[in-house]
């Protein structure tokens, strides 16, 4: 699951979630609905998935919402930063995974809406 977050789309009003930093992708971008995701998973706080990291160390109370993730991620890890394409699965998928709610197959978040 992506989460880089347009200019032209508020997050509350987001379907499918930007994935036009990756020139070649294989698959449609993940469907997400941003309002309705965190209120069926109880999702109080924005740093819950929108996280600051300072050596090493997650920053409590601190979001970066206001950024993409890909300022931070990059195509490709540098040193303990994960790569943008790890990162986005690792957040989303083992979120998913440690709840045990949610999807976890490719197809069930990057799939075709319209």
């Amino acid at each position: 699951m992506v989460f880089i977050f347009t200019v032209t789309y508020s997050q509350e009003d987001m379907v499918v979630v930007d994935n036009t930093v990756f020139r070649n992708s294989q698959r449609p971008p993940a469907a997400f609905q941003h309002d309705k995701h965190n209120k069926d998973a109880g999702i109080e706080y924005c740093d819950e998935c929108h996280h600051v990291y300072e050596n090493g160390k997650k920053l409590e109370d601190e979001s970066s919402e206001d950024k993409r993730c890909s300022e931070c991620h990059k195509l490709k890890s540098s040193g303990s930063m994960l790569r943008l394409i790890k990162a986005f699965h690792t957040k989303c998928k083992g979120c998913h995974l440690k709840n045990k709610q949610g999807p976890i197959m490719c197809g069930e978040c990057h799939n075709n809406i319209k």
